[in-house]
């Protein structure tokens, strides 16, 4: 145990990652007590909510979990996760997934590029990035969203959708949470470009994303096209 809250506390919103989960956090208690883990659980039907419970109590002040009501979607369960990770006022607030297609490896090049930035996304598309385990119709699919994006904003981010990020706890703070409603890609494409409009420093650090390990993707043809939809509010917003 140390004292104050943790340099680091990670986000991360599960939904029936029940054989994942206990994988991904060994991985962050190995990155050593500059991080702690924030499990935010939709009331998993596989019994995830049990096995993030008994982690936390066996890492109290490493592990703990915000148990929600029902399935409400990755966005506002990032929502809940924010507001009880500002509370706990660590210096940076980190968001990743569940699934291992996020290398908790890679945390500490995030964290280290907050020195210079207010808000570090790792990257799949900047130079040195990429993905594993994909199909090459996922991974032309995902670039074109991310450059449809990119092209409908204006901004100058390769990767707008990527889900792995690394907030400085005031520029996350000053975000008006109570604004953002979407959803999915939505979620990743709306908070980055809040943060850009308000002035925020954003970096890519370039990742390796792996294919989930076990499970299925929680993302729908919906979610893709409520993305490809809310980018022309957001661009008039």
């Amino acid at each position: 145990m140390v004292d104050g809250p943790p340099r680091v506390t990670v986000v991360t919103p599960t939904y029936n990652e029940r054989e994942t989960l206990p994988r991904l956090a060994e991985r962050i208690l190995a990155l050593g007590h500059d991080y702690a883990l924030l499990i935010v659980d939709d009331a998993s039907p596989d019994g995830t909510g049990a096995i993030a419970d008994r982690l936390a109590a066996a890492h109290p002040g490493r592990i703990a979990v915000l148990h929600r009501a029902g399935k409400e979607g990755i966005g506002p369960a990032y929502i809940a996760g924010f507001r009880a990770a500002l509370a706990a006022e660590s210096p940076l607030i980190a968001q990743m997934d569940a699934d291992l297609s996020h290398d908790a490896a890679d945390l500490p090049r995030l964290a280290a590029a907050t020195a210079e930035a207010d808000l570090a996304i790792g990257s799949r598309y900047a130079p040195g990035g990429d993905t594993e385990g994909w199909s090459a119709w996922r991974r032309a699919m995902s670039q074109w969203g991310c450059r449809y994006a990119k092209a409908v904003l204006g901004v100058p981010i390769a990767d707008l959708t990527g889900g792995y990020k690394v907030w400085r706890r005031e520029t996350l703070a000053a975000l008006d949470l109570d604004r953002i409603a979407a959803d999915g890609y939505g979620f990743q494409i709306e908070t980055t470009l809040r943060a850009l409009r308000s002035g925020a420093r954003v970096v890519e650090v370039p990742i390796v994303f792996h294919e989930r390990a076990a499970g299925q993707s929680k993302i729908s043809r919906h979610i893709v096209a409520e993305a490809a939809v809310l980018v022309w509010r957001l661009r008039s917003g």
